[in-house]
């Protein structure tokens, strides 16, 4: 990976249970992998495979209250991958976009935030 000082600063995290998360901070917006990206990505495969399962469901014509209980199991668990992803946010971004007075990422963080309690 190659660095452009002038556009870019890295720095580390270590978290409390030893997970080290780098962020890189660049004229793109800031990307940064994430201590929980491997659960994130792990919960979401099991929801496409839940998802697909109730799919199943109904193209075999299962009764309509089992897939309402199944698709109501896919839906808190999309709630708990979004709390995961927006815990995690908060404790690196916002962090990172208060210390920066980041106006910006502050206010992307607050539509989210709207979004995510709609």
């Amino acid at each position: 990976m190659e660095h452009h000082e002038h556009t870019e600063h890295e720095h580390t995290h270590v978290l409390a249970d030893g997970t080290v998360v780098t962020h890189s901070h660049g004229e793109h917006g800031h990307t940064h992998s994430h201590a929980h990206t491997k659960a994130v990505l792990n919960r979401m495969s099991r929801l496409i495979g839940h998802l697909e399962s109730i799919k199943t469901m109904v193209e075999q014509g299962r009764d309509c209250s089992e897939v309402l209980i199944q698709l109501s199991a896919v839906r808190s668990a999309i709630n708990g991958v979004s709390k995961i992803i927006l815990k995690d946010h908060m404790e690196h971004c916002v962090v990172d976009a208060v210390r920066d007075n980041d106006q910006e990422a502050l206010e992307q963080l607050n539509k989210a935030i709207d979004q995510f309690l709609k």
